[in-house]
């Protein structure tokens, strides 16, 4: 690898880091102290995509939506329904993001073709794996609303409430019976 190339990846590295510090804005909005960050939510569904048992999608690539779904973040921001922000508007945003960061890395290079067709899988949500990793974001969120109801003490009904009706992988959806 030369030395631009290296270059490029810290510098990408750089961008990415942002997730860890981004802070998920419904949880900020709901009053949460101390939130859980962007990659904390985008790590644990890695772990989830990890546990996932059905021989008809592929977990690794699953793993790897689940840690790019949201890089677009980094730059856009965590933009929730009720930020007045269209669903169109928001897909423009964070496709432009998504292309600043890739043009980081080097948009050129097989690892930000890998991204750039994982990101564009999920946000397209046609095929087995991306309505997967689409169910764990919003199983995620779910654990997470209640753990946080058990630890601050605070009602989050409109989290659960948001996904009625929605899962369509069964063992998401025995997950989210247990939640």
């Amino acid at each position: 690898m030369s030395q631009q190339q290296a270059g490029r990846v810290i510098d990408f590295l750089s961008l990415v880091e942002r997730l860890k510090r981004t802070k998920r804005t419904g949880w900020i909005n709901s009053g949460i102290a101390g939130p859980e960050s962007i990659a904390d939510h985008m790590y644990r569904m890695g772990i989830m995509a990890l546990l996932v048992e059905d021989a008809m999608v592929d977990r690794t690539r699953c793993v790897k939506m689940s840690i790019v779904h949201d890089l677009a973040e980094s730059l856009a921001g965590d933009i929730t329904p009720f930020d007045g922000v269209t669903k169109e508007q928001k897909r423009v945003l964070e496709q432009t993001a998504l292309r600043d960061i890739l043009a980081t890395l080097g948009s050129d290079t097989a690892a930000a073709r890998e991204i750039d067709a994982l990101w564009r899988e999920y946000e397209d949500n046609e095929t087995p794996e991306a309505r997967l990793v689409h169910d764990l974001d919003k199983c995620e969120m779910l654990q997470q609303a209640l753990e946080y109801e058990q630890s601050d003490g605070k009602r989050l009904d409109s989290f659960f409430a948001s996904t009625q009706g929605v899962f369509t992988h069964p063992q998401v959806q025995s997950w989210v019976d247990e939640i």
